[in-house]
């Protein structure tokens, strides 16, 4: 007898849904993977299409985060474990 956790990962990736979960679990894991002082001033809103959608406090803290984006974004896929977020906006 197969685990309900073996079973459901079968029927994610046979219908495709699994794209859409992986994609949002970089919303459960944006304050851990850019750490605290970044997270104190952004939320991870949403994924569409790939591009996580990040609200961001002032626009100082989305300038500096545009110059950190290639670096951002690495931490997100790295801790997705593969690359599934292919951007980040932020707002």
């Amino acid at each position: 007898m197969k685990s309900i956790k073996t079973v459901l990962n079968t029927y994610l990736f046979k219908t495709g849904l699994d794209v859409g979960v992986n994609q949002q679990q970089a919303v459960n894991i944006w304050p851990t993977a850019v750490g605290k002082k970044i997270a104190e001033n952004t939320t991870a809103q949403d994924v569409e299409h790939g591009v996580l959608i990040v609200h961001v406090a002032s626009p100082i803290w989305a300038q500096e985060l545009q110059f950190q984006k290639k670096e951002v974004l690495f931490k997100i896929n790295a801790a997705l474990g593969k690359k599934t977020i292919k951007d980040i906006r932020f707002v």
